[in-house]
């Protein structure tokens, strides 16, 4: 749930333009940061182990309505009767102008899954986040996707929720909910009404070498009674203490209000607290990352600050220390300005990488590499770029002392443009939830009243232009972003990847991969050891409703044709779609889709994670009300305000 655009705290971005522009692969440096920049933005403390846990699971709750189903501090909503949770913070659902016109792209149509797709099941849905811990659960779109695999387990985790599989898909704890996972008080309790913290943007992470699983979310304090936002927020880590995730995990909190409180630095963000929004994580040898994006909590419009980067010592971490210190860096200033190169502007969505079995850098006594993008506002841009990021987090090895010096420098590449892409199109198709709010008889039962609006169903919201996962590989970072890109004369949303020598800092090859007549929303890359790797993403279009899609890509070759791993049964047909449950209330919602999706390389393997839509009803069967088909539940394979699924397989690259 990125904060800026694609968060669930996001603001309105304008409308920007994007020159024509040939599609040329240009290669070079603008500018390197200097250390001495990084040195004087580290703030070193330490962080104690906060008690263990483990996954357990709940029955799931009952079919229906249950006020309050959506959480206002994040949603909104445009009907009094539901809208029971006030609160004071951000609000991260604005609505996206369309991007102009992008870059002339080869248009790819999608074929059927290969021989090179081994294996597809669905993942988690809404309707078991909705309804895991006994129904103490909010409506919630979309699902913030995180992904990790090894020793014959595959662990999913989204938005508020998590599961384990066995490698052919079997669930072997059955739908955990993360407020139970990290200890706290249920989301809601249905029964008293108390509001548990809010616990979001999940992401896990299989660390080969030290055998151990770690998980991390963004938990927001709020006020028991009534939801408000209180201020403090961290991150929550959870590391496994054996190689299996069914076993023991030990937690540790680290404040990210940075308003110098609980040991934070102050970096004023609008005389409030700031918030660690977009956590994600990456690993070298020695180090465990995670990175947010800082904004402040209760500052009007942007209020952004820079992107955090926090540095642990992974073996401390993986032996479940006591007591473990943590480097905090900020990039406030670090990155060059287009045009002059001078550093100034702030880094945003620097996205740390992982990489396959233990390939990690070893140069500089261990390094750690992050790429990020500038094109969106807060990294003062405009809209429109074309420079790519590379950040060297250098001397990583030091994170085992008692005396971390870490060395950051940047380089800003250019590359070929991109811009925000517009919304995605989606194929039409049944949807009972806008059918019901349209009847005055149905939306009462929803809302308590009849829906002013006339529903229709809606595009896709596309992302920004913000780095998506980051995979060092085979000696070369791994990246791609959403962006507009042309196709046939149309303007659609589209994907430019990138793969990267971070020590020569030289792109060694990029490109766009677009749809014929569809758009490719929220890639993800993951590459093994061999440097052959699979991008993942969700296609929908006109013709197409979302589907979870993929993707060879490699260093040769670059990106391959496009497959599908689940074709979408039907649209997307949740509550950011429709006009009454926008933000303001203002009539103009926004239509969630992603935040990020994932990839795991796994031996000659890519374990892939994306959303698509896995079920289909008519408005009858969205209004059956019997034992085994519960009202709006469509034989138990929805909830009543959406219908988001995730699909996980896994693609042999050497086929």
């Amino acid at each position: 749930m990125p904060l800026s655009k694609r968060s669930k705290l996001s603001v309105v971005f304008s409308l920007f333009t994007l020159v024509a522009i040939s599609g040329l692969l240009i290669t070079g440096v603008v500018q390197r940061s200097q250390n001495a920049h990084a040195a004087g933005n580290q703030f070193v403390r330490h962080i104690s182990s906060g008690g263990t846990t483990s996954i357990t699971s709940a029955p799931l709750g009952k079919d229906g309505i249950k006020s309050p189903e959506i959480r206002n501090a994040f949603h909104g909503l445009g009907n009094a009767p539901i809208q029971q949770n006030t609160s004071n913070g951000v609000n991260r659902t604005g609505a996206l102008h369309p991007s102009t016109r992008g870059p002339s792209s080869r248009g790819s149509t999608a074929t059927g899954s290969g021989t090179e797709l081994q294996r597809s099941f669905n993942g988690l849905t809404l309707r078991q986040q909705r309804l895991a811990n006994g129904g103490n659960q909010y409506t919630v779109e979309p699902p913030d996707q995180g992904l990790c695999v090894g020793n014959g387990f595959i662990l999913e985790t989204v938005n508020t929720v998590l599961n384990v599989y066995d490698y052919k898909g079997n669930s072997l704890k059955g739908v955990t909910d993360l407020n139970t996972f990290y200890g706290y008080p249920a989301q809601v309790n249905r029964t008293t009404g108390q509001v548990g913290p809010f616990v979001t943007d999940p992401s896990c992470y299989f660390d080969k070498p030290t055998q151990r699983w770690f998980h991390i979310v963004l938990t927001l304090e709020v006020d028991p009674k009534t939801g408000a936002f209180l201020g403090p927020n961290h991150i929550d880590i959870a590391v496994s203490t054996t190689s299996s995730p069914l076993g023991t995990w030990v937690i540790y909190r680290i404040p990210v209000q940075d308003d110098g409180t609980q040991g934070t630095p102050n970096h004023h963000c609008d005389s409030g607290p700031c918030l660690g929004d977009y956590p994600h994580l990456g690993a070298d040898a020695n180090g465990f990352y995670i990175t947010t994006n800082e904004y402040g909590l209760f500052a009007p419009g942007l209020g952004f600050h820079a992107a955090q980067i926090y540095a642990f010592s992974k073996l401390a971490l993986a032996a479940n220390a006591a007591s473990v210190s943590v480097v905090q860096i900020d990039t406030i200033g670090l990155v060059g300005s287009p045009g002059n190169g001078l550093p100034g502007n702030p880094g945003f969505t620097v996205w740390p990488a992982t990489s396959p079995d233990t390939q990690y850098a070893t140069n500089h006594n261990g390094t750690e590499y992050f790429m990020s993008s500038n094109a969106a506002p807060e990294a003062n841009g405009i809209g429109a770029s074309r420079g790519l990021v590379v950040w060297t987090l250098a001397n990583s090895a030091s994170l085992n002392t008692v005396t971390p010096n870490l060395l950051l420098s940047n380089v800003v590449l250019t590359v070929n443009p991109y811009s925000i892409p517009a919304p995605a199109t989606q194929k039409k198709g049944n949807v009972p939830l806008a059918t019901c709010l349209n009847t005055a008889s149905c939306s009462t039962l929803i809302l308590g009243a009849p829906d002013p609006f006339t529903e229709v169903e809606g595009q896709l919201d596309a992302n920004d232009t913000r780095m998506q996962q980051v995979t060092y590989a085979a000696g070369k970072l791994w990246g791609a972003l959403d962006t507009s890109v042309t196709v046939n004369n149309v303007n659609e949303a589209g994907i430019e990847w990138f793969i990267v020598n971070p020590v020569s800092s030289r792109v060694i090859k990029q490109g766009y991969l677009g749809g014929n007549n569809a758009n490719l929303i929220y890639p993800a890359i993951g590459v093994t050891t061999s440097g052959k790797g699979v991008m993942a993403f969700t296609l929908v279009g006109p013709k197409n409703f979302p589907s979870a899609g993929y993707a060879s890509i490699d260093a040769k070759n670059g990106v391959g044709s496009i497959h599908l791993a689940a074709a979408g049964l039907g649209p997307q047909d949740g509550f950011t779609e429709y006009k009454v449950f926008s933000p303001t209330g203002n009539g103009f919602p926004r239509p969630r889709w992603g935040d990020y999706g994932a990839a795991v390389p796994l031996g000659d393997t890519v374990w892939i994670a994306s959303e698509y839509i896995g079920q289909t009803c008519t408005y009858a069967q969205y209004t059956t009300n019997t034992p085994a088909s519960p009202l709006f539940s469509c034989n138990k394979t929805r909830v009543a305000l959406g219908n988001w699924y995730t699909r996980i397989s896994r693609v042999e690259v050497n086929i």
